[in-house]
C-alpha cells in the first residue's frame, strides 16, 4: 500500500518540477533579455553620435553666425577649425555660407564637401537634418517652435571618455504586464512641452490600461514615428522625487497585437524605464510627460539617476 501511495504521488511531483522547470525557464528568459537590451541601451549612449556625445546646443539669432573654435565667432567650438562656417538665419531658411578663407577641405556635409546651400530643419524631426562633419564633431540645425540651434556632438566628449557606467533598479518580473489596448479612432492630438520651454504636438493612437498593485492605470503612449513600429511614453512616478531623474522617465514598446487601430494586448516591462536625454547632458531639450501619464505610484524598476 505504501508503494502504491507514492506511486500515486508520482504524477503530481512530476507536474510540479516541470512547473518549477518551466518557471524557472521563463524567469532565465526574462533576466537574459532585460540584460541584452540593457547592454544594447548603454552601446546606443556610448555611439559616436548618441546623446553622450553632446556638447552643445547653441541657439541660432537672425542674420550670420560664424562658427568656430577662435574667439570672434558667435559660436565657438570646444575644439576643430579656427573659422568653419557661417548658418545664416532669415525667417525659416537655414543657410550654409563659408567663412573668409572657405570651408576646411575635411569638412563634410551629408557625406560630401560642404559648400554654400540651404540646411533642412523641421520641427522636432532632428533626423532629417543633414549632418555636418569635421574630426569628430558632428553638428546639425535644429527646430524647436519658430526657433533654431546648432547641435554640437563629439565622438571624443568628456560624457563618453569619463562614462562611469548606468545605475539601475533590481530586475523585478512583478513589473513585466500585459496592458490592454484601447485604441482612439481618429487618434488625438495632445500638445507636449519641453523643459527649454517649447512646446509641440504628437499623436496619441490609444491608451494602454493595465493592473498594478490591485488598481487600473492607465497611460497614452505618442507616435513619435510614423515609420517605426514602436510607441513612446513619457511618464513619471513617485520615484523621481528620491531615486529617478525627476522630470520623467521614457519607456519604448513594441506595436499592439492587433495594430494601433484594434482593441488588443500590449507589453509593458517597466524594467526597461530609461532616462530621458536631458538626464545625461543640458544641451538636450526633452519632453515633460502630460498630465495623463503622471502616477501616483512607484515604480521602482528600470534606470536610476545618472549623476548619483
Amino acid at each position: 500500500m505504501r508503494s502504491f501511495h507514492r506511486l500515486s504521488l508520482l504524477p503530481a511531483i512530476f507536474a510540479g518540477v516541470l512547473l518549477t522547470t518551466s518557471l524557472l525557464a521563463q524567469n532565465g528568459n526574462f533576466l537574459k533579455d532585460l540584460a541584452a537590451w540593457r547592454t544594447q541601451h548603454t552601446a546606443d549612449l556610448l555611439k559616436p553620435d548618441g546623446w553622450l556625445s553632446l556638447v552643445g546646443l547653441e541657439w541660432l539669432q537672425a542674420g550670420d553666425n560664424s562658427v568656430g573654435s577662435a574667439p570672434d565667432n558667435k559660436i565657438r567650438l570646444a575644439k576643430g577649425p579656427a573659422h568653419l562656417a557661417v548658418i545664416h538665419l532669415e525667417g525659416d531658411a537655414v543657410t550654409l555660407d563659408p567663412p573668409a578663407g572657405g570651408f576646411p577641405q575635411d569638412f563634410l556635409v551629408a557625406g560630401a564637401p560642404a559648400k554654400r546651400q540651404s540646411l533642412r530643419a523641421e520641427g522636432n524631426k532632428d533626423k532629417l537634418a543633414p549632418r555636418m562633419i569635421i574630426g569628430t564633431l558632428n553638428l546639425y540645425v535644429i527646430r524647436r517652435e519658430n526657433r533654431f540651434a546648432l547641435r554640437v556632438k563629439d565622438a571624443q566628449s568628456p560624457s563618453i571618455t569619463g562614462f562611469h557606467g548606468l545605475q539601475w533598479y533590481p530586475p523585478n518580473e512583478a513589473y513585466h504586464v500585459t496592458a490592454k489596448w484601447v485604441p482612439y479612432t481618429p487618434f488625438k492630438t495632445i500638445t507636449l512641452a519641453t523643459l527649454v520651454g517649447t512646446k509641440y504636438e504628437q499623436p496619441v493612437p490609444g491608451v494602454a490600461e493595465f493592473v498594478l498593485a490591485s488598481k487600473t492605470w492607465r497611460l497614452e503612449p505618442v507616435l513619435e514615428d510614423p515609420t517605426v513600429a514602436k510607441l513612446f511614453f513619457i511618464l513619471r512616478d513617485t520615484t523621481s522625487a528620491t531615486t529617478t531623474y525627476p522630470a520623467c522617465r521614457f519607456l519604448y514598446t513594441s506595436l499592439p497585437t492587433n495594430g494601433l487601430d484594434k482593441p488588443g494586448e500590449l507589453v509593458l516591462d517597466f524594467n526597461r524605464l530609461e532616462n530621458p536625454p536631458c538626464a545625461y547632458t543640458p544641451y538636450s531639450t526633452c519632453p515633460l510627460p502630460p498630465a495623463a501619464n503622471r502616477l501616483p505610484i512607484p515604480l521602482p524598476v528600470g534606470e536610476l539617476r545618472y549623476h548619483e
